[in-house]
């Protein structure tokens, strides 16, 4: 049997299937597709994915295949700035730049690629899953390979299978409409030369037209331009009330849409084609052993560029919870926190990205000046001045709650080492750690580490690390000596001395148990599912 199997493998599913196996869980993944998706889908992603990258031990290989860029600028109707959520020139608290761009294809190779590394991972391509059958033991999946079926088991399944999942619609699953469903083409390009924008004011000296993600918010045709690895760029434009898809996808009606940007550059058209930008989240994430995560779970309007950073987070979130869970070291309540800790986290950002997206597609000139004079108000009240201000922390879950920090991503500054300056993950190790200032503190941390045993907490002298000083503001800020932070780099809780406070409620939140040959079924989980076929997923 194995232990995870996971459907799909886009890159949330990829990477799903890499955290799974580098934690040890006998793993198992298929797709439909024989092959990789050959165009670009997904352009985006932040800090948070290149720290997993890292974490995963695949960051070496994804660093040449990305390109680093600096944030998003919004332009009014009247080609004034109305928000800039910039980074350059500011400190990375998280180790990484916020924004990365990257060829879908050459991502998917890495992850894909990733598996080879453990001999317990099986990747099957071309590999249609028929039927999903629970009992207390585990999931049946019927598979089929062209005409030969057969039948797998596994104690859990992620189901990474796109927005049209057949696992979620299967299921029954509903999905909670956010009342956001507009159509946009999409254009993706390889360009020889800076990109052209019209003249715009406003524009802070620090920002760079050509690495900054700028939505045009015209009325007449709002649209946006995004920078790409290598010499890819995106544009993005609304199709406006009565407009054809198929018509506007035409060769000559791409061209005019991009000759404002592209006049006088040398440049070849990728692809064209119109997709509907929703707001969509499931109702619930999980049916007894089955999970959804990235796409089947929820679907995010790309505005700030987090609908695969979502899926992402849900794969790290899973994967070490799975893990203490098959390995009897958790009761199967852990796994009950996964969609109290990832459908807030989720929501709030997409539905900042839905609000962005109705102040982006206002078509009404008079309303768009009203809107953009409200933007320009609050920048100046301080509203967030990047876009990872917009990723709040966990507020429920395996988490100490009550404690500072908790919930909060963990900082990760460079620090010197014997070889050299490198990330604190990278001078620490990664999985759970419980890191402390002063002496006392640490002995009582180590103490605590030994007690979490079943965990394998690495206990870390804070003071020992020589940083530029964010580790100690960290603690500093939020009054505490002690942090226990989780394998997916999220902070379980704080001590204000005693790091013992930790123990108890890591026991508690986690439903730690000592560990087991076996671990006990679920209760009350059966029955069968069958997938459709000819749905697409």
């Amino acid at each position: 049997m194995y232990d995870v199997a996971v459907v799909g493998c886009g890159p949330v599913g990829a990477l799903a299937a890499n955290l799974a196996a580098g934690a040890g869980l006998r793993t198992l993944v298929v797709d439909r597709e024989a092959e990789p998706h050959p165009l670009p889908r997904a352009v985006h992603l932040d800090h948070e994915m290149m720290r997993l990258f890292q974490g995963a031990g695949l960051v070496e290989r994804l660093v040449p295949v990305m390109r680093e860029t600096e944030g998003h600028l919004h332009v009014g109707a009247d080609r004034g700035v109305i928000r800039y959520l910039g980074t350059a020139g500011r400190p990375r608290p998280f180790g990484w730049a916020n924004d990365y761009f990257f060829y879908q294809p050459e991502l998917e190779d890495v992850l894909r690629d990733g598996l080879a590394r453990f001999p317990h991972a099986e990747l099957r391509l071309g590999v249609e899953l028929e039927r999903l059958d629970q009992d207390a033991d585990g999931v049946t999946l019927a598979l089929r390979a062209g005409d030969e079926p057969s039948a797998v088991r596994a104690r859990f399944v992620v189901a990474c299978d796109g927005a049209r999942s057949r696992v979620r619609k299967a299921l029954g699953i509903p999905l909670d409409d956010l009342d956001f469903e507009e159509p946009w083409l999409v254009v993706d390009a390889a360009v020889d030369g800076p990109v052209r924008f019209p003249d715009l004011w406003g524009v802070p000296d620090a920002a760079d037209l050509q690495r900054l993600s700028v939505m045009v918010c015209d009325p007449a045709r709002p649209a946006t331009v995004v920078p790409g690895r290598g010499n890819l760029r995106r544009w993005e434009f609304m199709l406006l009330p009565g407009e054809d898809d198929a018509e506007m996808m035409r060769p000559e009606r791409v061209a005019a849409l991009l000759a404002p940007y592209l006049e006088g550059v040398p440049h070849r058209i990728v692809r064209a084609a119109t997709y509907r930008f929703h707001g969509l989240i499931a109702e619930r994430w999980r049916d007894g052993r089955v999970f959804l995560a990235g796409d089947a779970a929820h679907q995010t309007p790309p505005f700030f560029g987090q609908g695969m950073c979502h899926g992402m987070r849900d794969a790290a979130n899973l994967a070490w919870k799975l893990d203490l869970v098959a390995r009897g070291v958790a009761g199967p309540a852990l796994l009950d926190t996964y969609q109290p800790e990832r459908d807030p986290h989720v929501r709030s950002v997409v539905t900042a990205a839905v609000e962005a997206g109705r102040y982006i597609c206002e078509l009404d000139p008079v309303r768009a000046g009203a809107r953009d004079a409200a933007l320009r108000e609050r920048a100046r009240q301080g509203a967030p001045s990047t876009a990872a201000d917009l990723i709040p922390p966990l507020r429920e879950g395996a988490i100490a709650r009550g404690t500072p920090g908790a919930g909060e991503r963990f900082v990760q500054p460079r620090v010197d080492t014997p070889g050299g300056r490198v990330l604190l993950d990278d001078a620490t190790g990664q999985g759970w750690r419980l890191f402390a200032r002063g002496a006392a503190a640490f002995g009582r941390a180590r103490a605590a580490a030994g007690a979490l045993a079943p965990l394998g907490v690495t206990p870390v002298d804070a003071d020992a690390l020589a940083d530029d000083g964010t580790l100690a503001r960290w603690f500093d800020d939020r009054g505490v000596r002690a942090v226990l932070v989780r394998p997916d780099f999220y902070v379980f809780g704080t001590a204000a001395d005693d790091a013992d406070v930790l123990v108890a409620a890591a026991y508690d939140a986690l439903a730690l148990r000592a560990p087991a040959s076996r671990p006990a079924p679920l209760v009350g989980v059966s029955g069968a599912v069958a997938i459709h076929q000819g749905e697409q997923a």
